[in-house]
C-alpha cells in the first residue's frame, strides 16, 4: 500500500511535467578610462594578433557544438573588439590588430578562445612586450544574461563586454607599474627591431638577445644619421599598411556584426533551452521509472471485489502514466537534438557572410591580395626588396579594402 501511495504522490508531477526556468543577470566591469590627457611619452603602441580559435583538430561539432566557421570569424571579430575597447580608454598610443608578430610594436597581445557559445565566453590572454618580457597570462570568462542581447542595450557594448573591460583594465594596470625609462626603452627596441629586420647587416648588432629571448640594447644609432631618417620614413609607410589592413579588419567586424549578434543570441537561447530540456527529460524519465516500478508492485488481490477493481484501475493508471513520463523524457531528448541542429544550420548560413576580404596595396607596381596575413608577409618582402635595391621609397598608394568576390557556382 505504501508503494501505491508513492505512485499516487508522484503521479501529479508526472502529469504536470517538469520545467526549469533560469533567470541570469550578467556581471559588469567598469572600464578604466583616462580622465585627463596622458603623458604622450608613456603611450605604448599595442598589437593584438588575431585570436587562436581554440578548435581541436578532432573537433566533432555534433558533440561539442563548436563550429569551425563561427570560431574562425570570432577569432577576428573578438580581437578587433578588444582593440576598440583598449583604444577607447585613452591609455595607449596606436592600438592595432596586427597580421603578424613581425609588425613590430611595443606591447603584444595574444588570445585564445577557450569557449564561446553566446551564453558563456572564456578567453585566455597572453601579454608580453617587444623586449621579450612576459607580462601575464590569464583566463577571462563571463556568463551573459537575457539583457545582454536586449534591443534596448547600449549597442556599443558587446554581450561579452565584461571580459574585454577586464582585459583592458588588467593590461593598463600592469603598464602603470613600469618605470618611465623602461617604457622609453621599449619604444627604442621596437624601432631597432624594425631597422634590423630591414637591414640585418647594418642594424643587427644594435640589439642583443639572451638565451631566453630577452632583448637588450647594445647601442643606439645617431639621430642625425640619414639612414635612420630614411628607415623611419619607411616604418611610417609600414604603419600605414598595417592601418589599412586594420580597415580590412574593421570592415569585417562591422560587416558581420549583425549576423554574428543574431547567431550568439540564438545560440544562447538554444543552449539554455537545451540545458532545460535535458534537466526536464532526466527528471521526467526518473519519475516515469518510479511510477512504473511502483505500479507493477501493487498487489491487486483483495477479498473485496470493489477494492480489487480499484487497485487494478490505479495500477493501470500508474503503468500508463509511467510509460508516458518515460516517453516524454525521450521526446524532450529529441527536442534537445533539434536545438543542436538549429545551431549547426545557423553556423553554416553565417559562414557565408563571414567571407574574407581583399586589400590592394599598390607599391612599386605590385599588387598584394589574399588574407591580411598573406598580404602583410608579401608587403614586408616587397619592403625589403625596395630597401635593398636602394631605389628610394616613393609614396605608396593603398587601395580601399573590399570584400573578396564570391567563388563561381
Amino acid at each position: 500500500m505504501r508503494v501505491l501511495r508513492a505512485c499516487i504522490l508522484f503521479l501529479p508531477l508526472a502529469l504536470a511535467g517538469c520545467s526549469v526556468n533560469e533567470v541570469i543577470t550578467a556581471e559588469e566591469t567598469e572600464l578604466d578610462v583616462a580622465q585627463s590627457a596622458p603623458d604622450e611619452s608613456r603611450l605604448l603602441d599595442v598589437g593584438i594578433i588575431r585570436f587562436d580559435d581554440g578548435v581541436a583538430e578532432n573537433n566533432d561539432p555534433e558533440k561539442t557544438r563548436v563550429y569551425d566557421e563561427i570560431r574562425s570569424a570570432e577569432a577576428r571579430y573578438l580581437a578587433y573588439h578588444l582593440k576598440s575597447t583598449m583604444q577607447g580608454t585613452g591609455h595607449w598610443g596606436a592600438v592595432r590588430v596586427i597580421p603578424s608578430p613581425n609588425a613590430f610594436t611595443d606591447v603584444l597581445v595574444n588570445g585564445r578562445i577557450e569557449r564561446s557559445d553566446g551564453e558563456f565566453v572564456e578567453i585566455e590572454i597572453d601579454v608580453s612586450d617587444t623586449s621579450g618580457q612576459h607580462w601575464f597570462r590569464r583566463t577571462y570568462e563571463t556568463q551573459t544574461g537575457v539583457s545582454s542581447y536586449s534591443e534596448s542595450r547600449d549597442r556599443r557594448l558587446d554581450p561579452y563586454q565584461k571580459v574585454f573591460n577586464d582585459i583592458a583594465n588588467d593590461i593598463h594596470a600592469f603598464a602603470q607599474t613600469l618605470p618611465a625609462d623602461y617604457v622609453h626603452r621599449l619604444q627604442q627596441v621596437s624601432e631597432l627591431k624594425f631597422f634590423a629586420d630591414m637591414s640585418p647587416s647594418s642594424y643587427g648588432e644594435y640589439l642583443q638577445y639572451d638565451e631566453d629571448g630577452i632583448v637588450t640594447i647594445n647601442r643606439l644609432p645617431a639621430e642625425n644619421d640619414p639612414a635612420v631618417m630614411r628607415l623611419r620614413q619607411i616604418r611610417e609607410r609600414d604603419r600605414l599598411v598595417v592601418d589599412m589592413l586594420n580597415e580590412h579588419y574593421a570592415n569585417f567586424y562591422y560587416g558581420i556584426a549583425i549576423p554574428y549578434h543574431a547567431y550568439r543570441k540564438s545560440a544562447r537561447e538554444e543552449a539554455v533551452n537545451y540545458r532545460q530540456v535535458k534537466r526536464s527529460a532526466a527528471l521526467q524519465t526518473l519519475i516515469g521509472v518510479v511510477v512504473l516500478a511502483g505500479s507493477l508492485q501493487v498487489d491487486t488481490h483483495d477479498s473485496s471485489y470493489s477494492r480489487t477493481r480499484m487497485k487494478q484501475s490505479l495500477q493501470g493508471i500508474g503503468i500508463t502514466e509511467g510509460f508516458n513520463a518515460i516517453m516524454r523524457g525521450f521526446t524532450r531528448n529529441r527536442e534537445a537534438s533539434i536545438h543542436v541542429e538549429a545551431i549547426s544550420e545557423l553556423a553554416e548560413s553565417f559562414g557565408a557572410e563571414a567571407a574574407p576580404m581583399v586589400v590592394d596595396v599598390e607599391g612599386q607596381q605590385r599588387r598584394l591580395t589574399g588574407t591580411a596575413e598573406a598580404q602583410y608577409e608579401s608587403w614586408r618582402k616587397l619592403l625589403r626588396e625596395i630597401y635593398e635595391a636602394e631605389t628610394g621609397f616613393s609614396a605608396v598608394d593603398v587601395g580601399a579594402p573590399v570584400r573578396a568576390p564570391e567563388p563561381a557556382q
